[in-house]
């Protein structure tokens, strides 16, 4: 943390966007996939085709830097206590005004793809179904779709903390199959507006997201149809999408 509270810049321990995933403070995590994640790719991409560059140390830069390090937590670390970014006894987060969630429903839920992409349409018009997805089938289904990662950025900022509202938009590139669909190879992107809230020590006690859905969705259902066997030949011809598993 700087003196404002903020995450300080981590290039120096080892990820130029993201803290808590290397040094002295992290030698007992426990992570989900057994070692601390990999940026290297995400960042490229993010780098790449990001549409703001903040300036080193202003207000933009540093909730970018927070929600990155915030997914990288969720996603990748198992035991709730090793968070240094949110408060685990606090913590609740929304979609498009549902229900909060807290930790301990998220993961019964199959994590954070699943809590991201809850919906209420009926059963047989759901591609992507959070229901019948566990933590693992989430990963790999978007991981193989988006083998160079998914990138975020902030777009607008409206407001700092206690209660940080920001624009953001995340994209990535639709290399691999998705559900029985062809890769495109096309940019698939889409924006949404969130709210923060963090308390006295700058830990994230609430988070809401509100977004389209079907943005995300409609753009993996371009390719065309694959049936099975092509599905499974797809992916076991690459080698990037063959580890769809392992850590990004």
């Amino acid at each position: 943390m700087n003196q404002h509270g903020f995450l300080a810049s981590s290039s120096e321990v080892g990820d130029k966007y993201r803290c808590f995933i290397y040094g002295e403070g992290e030698k007992n995590t426990q992570w989900v996939f057994g070692a601390p994640p990999r940026y290297d790719v995400v960042n490229k991409l993010f780098e790449q085709g990001r549409t703001k560059v903040w300036p080193p140390g202003s207000l933009e830069e540093k909730v970018q830097n927070l929600v990155k390090t915030m997914e990288m937590e969720l996603f990748h670390k198992s035991n709730p206590e090793d968070y240094k970014t949110i408060d685990p006894k606090s913590f609740t987060f929304t979609v498009n005004g549902r229900k909060p969630l807290t930790l301990q429903e998220i993961r019964l839920m199959g994590g954070g793809y699943n809590a991201f992409l809850q919906t209420s349409l009926p059963e047989e018009m759901r591609l992507y179904d959070p229901a019948k997805e566990t933590a693992e089938s989430a990963h790999v289904t978007f991981r193989t779709a988006f083998p160079r990662g998914f990138a975020f950025e902030v777009v607008q900022l409206y407001s700092g903390p206690p209660v940080i509202a920001y624009k953001f938009r995340h994209w990535a590139y639709m290399e691999g199959p998705f559900k029985g669909h062809a890769p495109t190879g096309e940019l698939v992107e889409f924006f949404g507006v969130a709210v923060f809230e963090v308390d006295e020590q700058m830990k994230i006690i609430k988070v809401e997201f509100f977004y389209d859905r079907g943005e995300l969705l409609s753009a993996l259902m371009k390719g065309a149809k694959l049936d099975s066997s092509a599905s499974e030949e797809l992916l076991m011809s690459c080698p990037v999408l063959r580890n769809a598993g392992q850590k990004t």
